[in-house]
């Protein structure tokens, strides 16, 4: 599939973020990808196919250094992603939107709704991640590991996802600390749905009954993916994220 040409959206400090805006009805849907994704993955067009069959208004964008936004990778941390989400919202949005975030998404869509708590009608997190820099990150490297951010101010983590290996740096780790969700109550009262794999390598489900647990809102559904990974973009994966978020739209 060639991918149609993006509008961009200018912050304060003159970069440029990447993003494709498709107008319709509200509650609009805001997708936000993973670490070091774009807004190219299968589970951001299946929602875009979805929004547009729908009439509904959707929006897919690249946080600074990510796919075709301006920006290095490896000088944002999530303050920096945040913002992004925050801007994106606020500049390229109206109205009440639903959130779905993957992975890392999942923690800044949190960020985003705690920040913007009368724009968001939903959350829908997949295999959401909040917290992941320190929980998934920092407990489990290796003394060496950490010897070497705090040392050298990063570490080349490999990936199984990519032939290039993540670039952890100390920025990351420290500006993460500043952003923890889960050790209080998240005072958030909108809906909020949370799908995880059971087989996630990555980010256990067990964040996700974490992440329930924290929410002050009891309207939290899990849904569970016995055989499902980290991304869960197959095809029946699919299928139940447009389930989700078309119930939420529903209401």
């Amino acid at each position: 599939m060639t991918e149609t040409p993006f509008d961009t959206l200018v912050r304060p400090a003159g970069e440029c973020l990447a993003y494709h805006r498709t107008a319709g009805k509200t509650p609009g849907i805001v997708f936000l990808g993973g670490f070091k994704s774009d807004m190219t993955g299968s589970k951001a067009l299946a929602l875009e196919e979805f929004a547009k069959a729908r009439g509904q208004a959707f929006l897919r964008f690249d946080y600074s250094g990510h796919g075709a936004s301006d920006g290095k990778f490896t000088e944002g941390c999530i303050g920096t992603w945040a913002a992004d989400a925050i801007a994106a919202l606020d500049a390229l949005t109206e109205g009440p939107q639903i959130l779905v975030g993957s992975s890392m998404g999942g923690w800044l869509m949190l960020l985003t709704a705690l920040a913007r708590p009368q724009r968001v009608a939903g959350l829908v997190g997949i295999a959401a991640a909040p917290d992941f820099t320190e929980d998934l990150m920092w407990e489990k490297f290796s003394h060496e590991v950490r010897e070497t951010i705090l040392r050298e101010g990063s570490y080349a983590e490999p990936s199984s996802y990519s032939d290039d290996p993540y670039i952890i740096t100390r920025r990351l780790i420290e500006d993460g600390r500043d952003h923890l969700l889960l050790r209080d109550p998240i005072r958030l009262s909108c809906p909020v749905r949370l799908l995880h794999g059971m087989r996630d390598p990555d980010v256990p489900w067990q964040v996700s009954i974490r992440l329930a647990e924290a929410l002050e809102t009891d309207d939290v559904r899990i849904a569970l993916v016995k055989d499902g990974d980290h991304r869960l973009s197959r095809e029946q994966d699919i299928a139940l994220l447009r389930r989700t978020v078309g119930e939420m739209l529903d209401g």
